[in-house]
């Protein structure tokens, strides 16, 4: 029995902090995932480099950023032949596992290595009867829900491991990845409205104009499918083909009625007014989100209550997060891509007995890439000169450095795919202020779509400790003339740091 720390890395995709309660979430309870936080540490600012699912794993194995690591994208697949910090914690003596969503790429060059055991999920996978590539060349569906069936080949892996070596294993979720299709017996769930978010009818009246023209209102850019709801055609009085469900669900103009039926149960609904459509819509969406969570946190604690059960609870540690964060319906949103906070922030927790005081709190700025110089770090392995992340373990000690980092960096580079319109851009966040760059480079260099909206380069400055809801821009104003230049000087180190290049 080895006495070196084990790794348990469970990711899911998609969740917001504001879906956790140990968060403070409004909308659900997740009591296994707050036992993390409980026993552990929460980190408050811990941030996504770039908020889409590709870019964030591939930070989050190479420790670096995506213009370094190549995944910019995502339809820019990790060459596997990159090092990563599963290849080097193998080389260290530990047996490696991932499990779940890979989502970096098909095909030999782009399939895990530096694994010992995989089984991964093609594309997005489905989240019942999933198909699964596994290590030995075989694709196999499975009959089951697929957030269980991905705890199953964790706890399978950790039940069959060499128990001489220390393990490190990733659990990756698919779950609450839209189209959100909760377990049957988890949709009785979470059946009452949830409270309103402030800005869910925000009209971006004082921001950029990316923000206005991002293509992921609830009210405007859903589909049917995401809140299984057909449409009723004039004249006819049954549920079209479920062809029609991916159409974008219409919304009430000049006063004419919409009406919309679910798919499930068969019950009509009429609107007239906008603004009760978007708040249906909302309660809709939510409900499928937290429902699907609802069997992410069930799976958490089965992975704890194995640890605990086997006497590998105290040695081992434990982080939750997700590969980004996500739209609840703030600023009307869903999906995630903007450096906007609620999609920006990643959900962190992380429980180590040994080294992590219970219940605690950390405030400082931490990143994706950071995560990959911490594991080696615990590992007692050499952190790679190449890795562009910093070991988080002096802030799991409360024992912050001097030179820590204030700020944290994203660049988006898919701009306007298509299908939301979110536009390319970078910037930072600081405690007190973020500014963000829409550099919105012309849309045919990437072939997006035929007649491109093009707009000139903007700015966005937002003081958060006026405007924590980040509703007003105030990089024009006089009186932040001094704090733009600031901000504008740490965002030109930070990319030359990184070895980034500005486009401004």
């Amino acid at each position: 029995m080895t006495d070196r720390p084990n790794i348990l890395f469970i990711m899911s995709d998609d969740h917001a902090s504001n879906a956790i309660s140990a968060y403070g979430s409004k909308i659900n309870k997740t009591p296994n995932i707050d036992r993390i936080a409980k026993e552990g540490m929460r980190f408050d600012h811990c941030y996504v480099t770039n908020s889409i699912c590709t870019p964030s794993r591939a930070a989050i194995l190479t420790g670096t950023h995506n213009h370094v690591n190549c995944v910019t994208t995502l339809s820019t697949h990790i060459d596997n032949r990159l090092p990563n910090v599963a290849k080097h914690l193998k080389a260290a003596g530990y047996q490696t596992g991932i499990f779940g969503k890979w989502h970096l790429g098909r095909g030999k060059e782009h399939e895990p290595t530096g694994f010992d055991s995989w089984s991964v999920l093609p594309g997005q996978g489905d989240y019942h009867m999933p198909a699964f590539i596994n290590d030995d060349g075989t694709t196999e569906r499975e009959e089951g829900y697929v957030t269980d069936l991905i705890a199953d080949k964790c706890l399978n892996f950790l039940e069959n491991r060499d128990q001489e070596k220390p393990f490190f294993l990733m659990c990756h979720h698919k779950a609450p990845h839209r189209e959100w299709d909760p377990k049957p017996e988890h949709r009785k769930l979470y059946l009452e409205d949830f409270p309103l978010p402030e800005t869910l009818d925000d009209d971006y009246a004082n921001r950029a104009r990316p923000a206005m023209e991002a293509r992921m209102r609830i009210a405007g850019d859903m589909q049917f499918e995401d809140l299984d709801l057909v449409q009723l055609p004039e004249g006819v009085g049954h549920v079209v083909n479920g062809m029609q469900t991916r159409r974008k669900i219409p919304l009430p103009e000049n006063g004419e009625a919409v009406t919309v039926r679910c798919k499930l149960t068969g019950e009509a609904y009429t609107f007239t007014d906008l603004g009760e459509m978007r708040e249906f819509m909302y309660h809709r969406y939510i409900r499928k989100y937290v429902q699907c969570i609802h069997s992410v946190d069930e799976n958490v604690g089965r992975l704890l209550d194995y640890l605990d059960e086997k006497g590998l609870s105290e040695n081992t540690m434990v982080i939750y997060t997700s590969d980004q964060g996500f739209f609840l319906g703030e600023h009307g949103w869903f999906d995630k891509r903007f450096i906007y906070e609620e999609s920006f922030q990643m959900p962190f927790l992380l429980r180590y007995p040994a080294k992590v005081e219970p219940g605690t709190v950390n405030t400082d700025m931490a990143c994706n890439v950071d995560f990959a110089p911490t594991w080696l770090d615990l590992a007692g392995a050499p952190i790679p000169n190449y890795m562009q992340g910093r070991s988080i373990m002096p802030l799991c000690e409360r024992n912050t450095p001097e030179d820590w980092t204030d700020l944290a960096y994203h660049r988006y580079w898919m701009n306007c795919d298509g299908s939301h319109d979110a536009r390319a851009h970078y910037g930072i966040r600081t405690h007190n202020y973020k500014l963000i760059y829409w550099y919105n480079q012309p849309l045919d260099q990437l072939g997006a779509k035929d007649d491109p909206l093009e707009l000139e380069p903007e700015w966005e400055l937002f003081d958060l400790e006026k405007d924590p809801l980040e509703l007003i821009n105030v990089y024009s104003e006089p009186d932040y003339a001094e704090v733009v230049n600031e901000m504008t000087a740490k965002l030109d180190a930070e990319m030359a740091r990184i070895g980034d290049v500005p486009e401004h």
